[in-house]
């Protein structure tokens, strides 16, 4: 239905970007916050129309989907007060010191926008992480314009986002460029943007050998540009004995329903259970297989993911040393995800690579450690990850230092007697963690700390007051926070 974009073209969107950067990164952070709320309207006006074809196009609820399409709205106003405030431009300012010995020069910083973004559409959430999503609306925060490369997956419901985005661009006067969407579903598009001189930086939420391709172009360019990609997550809970003690029934019922959610289809799925043999886990198996077993599958997103899910999973299983713990009752249909629990020791876990990849889908694995040293080893063996969970007492915790700092140090979202599934909008969440969950553990790509990716710092020095950007003239006309000789203010310079 849509024609991938040939190199020719791409050439023509991205000088048009080029373009548009040199306007749009001189709007203010008010009005960026405007365009930014414009956008928002714009989704909201596409109605009903915008619910129906996602769901055709992803087999997505339709409350999930209108959940999904208010999140989307909310991100895109939320980051547009956090971009106007201008907390994130971190303006510093450290006066002229004429009397030092050398003289001191008045400095000034901020952070300014990179340029041209490519952000590319994540199949499993339609809205809140493609076209209009978080990428994009940190993107223009920061003052940078955008590129989307739809998702083959859901490329309708993607153009009809796209033309509510174009909208808000002509409705605020702002050059075409600022925003373009194009289609492509061969590696060449991809391949093609990413290494087009005028592109300054990479949004991505997909799969780990897609992000890590996209970040290994970006890194052979003869510019070396940043590539924020979300990838690879499998989110360990570790069960500790004191919790368990006392939880393990609740623990596993809370679980079961962790790991089916959106039929698994989450970034943040917890895809390890790591607990310590006896009664405790014992109890907890069973629990959760009988949760498991009486839970329906559900219809993936798309064919692809449904095939890909059964391929990991029945390679998962076939492994040594695992065993299958729990399947639900109910047969799967076509494109179906069948819930499925399976077992392993942690002597096999740590020896077999293959059982540290994501299983993207209603799957969760439970490692059975001795004792909690083995538990520590078994810490030790993970790769990083977006969140990590402990399900522990206070106790289990101050009397397990070590497990504690070695679980934190692989993470990005560190959880304490929860569940990773549900990522709240907001400033202090961290949507990342080390390689290979993200390709940059410093950002986050939900919250508005999410703007500074797509920004570099620039120090003014000796500028005369009339010649600096507004973040940093004397008068502060732009009423932000600055750190003003080592003191966080908002009052103007004398």
């Amino acid at each position: 239905m849509f024609q991938d974009i040939n190199k020719e073209e791409i050439n023509q969107v991205m000088e048009s970007a080029w373009s548009a950067f040199h306007v749009y990164r001189k709007r203010s952070i008010r009005e960026r916050a405007d365009f930014m709320r414009a956008i928002a309207k714009e989704i909201e006006a596409l109605g009903d129309e915008l619910i129906i074809v996602a769901g055709k196009e992803t087999n997505l609820p339709e409350a999930r989907l209108k959940g999904e399409r208010a999140r989307t709205i909310f991100q895109l106003n939320s980051y547009a007060a956090a971009c106007e405030k201008g907390e994130w431009l971190e303006a510093r300012i450290d006066t002229a010191v004429p009397d030092k010995n050398p003289p001191k020069p008045d400095i000034r910083k901020m952070l300014v926008p990179l340029g041209p973004v490519v952000v590319f559409g994540a199949s499993n959430f339609p809205f809140a992480y493609s076209t209009a999503g978080g990428d994009t609306a940190t993107a223009f925060a920061a003052g940078c314009p955008v590129i989307v490369k739809a998702h083959p997956a859901h490329a309708e419901t993607s153009e009809l986002v796209a033309k509510a985005i174009t909208k808000a661009v002509e409705k605020s006067g702002l050059p075409a460029g600022v925003f373009t969407h194009v289609h492509g579903k061969s590696f060449e598009v991809g391949q093609a943007l990413i290494e087009h001189p005028f592109t300054k930086a990479v949004g991505f939420t997909g799969s780990f050998s897609g992000g890590k391709q996209l970040f290994d172009w970006a890194n052979a360019r003869k510019e070396p540009i940043p590539v924020f990609a979300e990838m690879s997550s499998i989110n360990p809970v570790f069960l500790l004995p004191g919790k368990m003690e006392i939880s393990a029934l609740e623990i596993a019922k809370q679980y079961a329903g962790s790991v089916t959610l959106g039929v698994g289809q989450f970034c943040t799925n917890p895809g390890l259970l790591i607990g310590v043999e006896g009664d405790a886990l014992n109890h907890f198996t069973t629990t959760l297989a009988a949760e498991i077993e009486a839970i329906a599958p559900a219809t993936m997103l798309h064919e692809g993911i449904s095939k890909n899910y059964i391929q990991k999973r029945e390679q998962a299983l076939a492994q040594t040393g695992v065993d299958t713990i729990s399947v639900s009752k109910i047969e799967a249909a076509d494109n179906q995800g069948s819930p499925t629990i399976a077992s392993v020791s942690a002597e096999t876990f740590i020896s077999n690579p293959v059982l540290h990849q994501e299983v993207f889908g209603p799957y969760s694995l439970i490692i059975r450690c001795r004792d909690l040293q083995q538990m520590q080893e078994v810490a030790r063996h993970i790769e990083g990850q977006l969140t990590a969970t402990l399900m522990a007492t206070d106790e289990d915790i101050i009397n397990n230092p070590e497990l504690v700092d070695t679980v934190q140090n692989l993470c990005g979202r560190f959880i304490l007697n929860g569940v990773p599934t549900g990522v709240e909008v907001c400033l202090s969440m961290q949507h990342g963690g080390p390689f290979p969950a993200t390709t940059d553990s410093r950002f986050s790509s939900v919250g508005a700390d999410g703007i500074k990716r797509f920004a570099r710092p620039v120090a003014f020095q000796n500028w005369t007051n009339e010649l600096l950007p507004d973040e940093l003239k004397n008068e502060n006309p732009l009423n932000i926070w600055r750190t003003i000789n080592d003191t966080l203010t908002k009052e103007p310079l004398n």
